[in-house]
């Protein structure tokens, strides 16, 4: 491994917030007012207005573009060049916009469980553990999941949770984890020990180069709607409306880029498409992929 992508050792060290400005900037780009206080219902409108704006969605693997974990750079594809990303990049920038506002954020890491229960890479997954100035929670945040938990998620509580998309409970696990299950079916196990935004970088390597990584077998552009989902997967736009699914097949390069931008807000001067496939990437197509659906 990379010496620069292994996990820090002890506590991580102190991270950025956003200074005014660029808050405002960040705001702007999901359509959401500047809380008066960094409570429990600014924490769920923000996670919302994330979801509906931002798309979840890992064209720049793709597109043979950078993914780089430095807040600065994160923050910049999601406000200045209005892209979206993956769960590194958005909960990352979400970091910092919420330390911005007042709120106190820690990363944790977490592994997926796929096929068969099997659990993914150590660093599979970044969320964002929240306190507020309300003295609830501490929240689970998480806008990097695709299709997930609407609002954060009561971290402390065995109880379960309704959402919009579904009903989620933290459950014991091994070594102080935590699992969180989804309408009884276990979505990622967590570990709660902080982490720093660079101990992700080995995770983020493998799922935008490694033939095994869902990432880059299939190409998703997905984003939260006020009654359902929109998803673009390679050149089929998939629309729920109020839980009922339609398709739509995507002609031409033009119909592709129209998609992106007039579904998404996502600007491309080209088409990404998905690189030709080995053994080992056939032989894992059609394997469930719940993020971004």
């Amino acid at each position: 491994m990379d010496e620069s992508a292994r996990p820090t050792e002890g506590p991580p060290g102190p991270a950025r917030a956003l200074d005014g400005a660029r808050v405002d900037s960040y705001l702007e780009r999901i359509g959401a007012a500047r809380p008066s206080r960094a409570d429990a219902p600014a924490l769920r409108e923000l996670q919302r207005r994330h979801l509906m704006t931002v798309p979840f969605e890992n064209l720049s693997i793709h597109l043979d573009q950078d993914i780089v974990l430095e807040e600065d750079r994160l923050v910049d594809k999601i406000v200045a060049q209005r892209r979206g990303g993956f769960c590194y990049e958005l909960n990352g920038a979400f970091a910092v916009l919420l330390r911005g506002l007042g709120f106190r954020v820690t990363l944790l890491q977490a592994r997926v469980f796929g096929d068969g229960g099997r659990l993914g890479i150590p660093y599979d997954h970044v969320a964002l553990r929240v306190e507020t100035e309300d003295g609830t929670g501490p929240w689970l945040a998480d806008v990097g999941f695709g299709d997930h938990a609407v609002d954060p998620l009561a971290l402390d509580s065995r109880a379960e949770q309704e959402d919009v998309s579904g009903r989620f409970r933290f459950r014991e696990a091994p070594r102080g984890d935590l699992d969180l299950l989804r309408d009884g079916s276990r979505q990622f196990r967590l570990d709660l020990r902080p982490r720093a935004l660079a101990d992700f970088r080995a995770g983020s390597w493998y799922h935008r180069t490694s033939p095994e990584s869902h990432f880059t077998r299939s190409l998703v552009c997905s984003r939260l709607t006020e009654d359902g989902r929109v998803t673009l997967r390679g050149r089929t736009l998939v629309s729920t409306v109020r839980g009922k699914r339609s398709t739509e097949e995507m002609a031409t390069d033009a119909d592709v880029l129209r998609a992106y931008l007039d579904r998404f807000g996502v600007v491309l001067d080209q088409v990404p498409e998905v690189r030709s496939q080995g053994p080992s990437e056939r032989r894992s197509e059609g394997r469930a992929d719940t993020r971004g659906t």
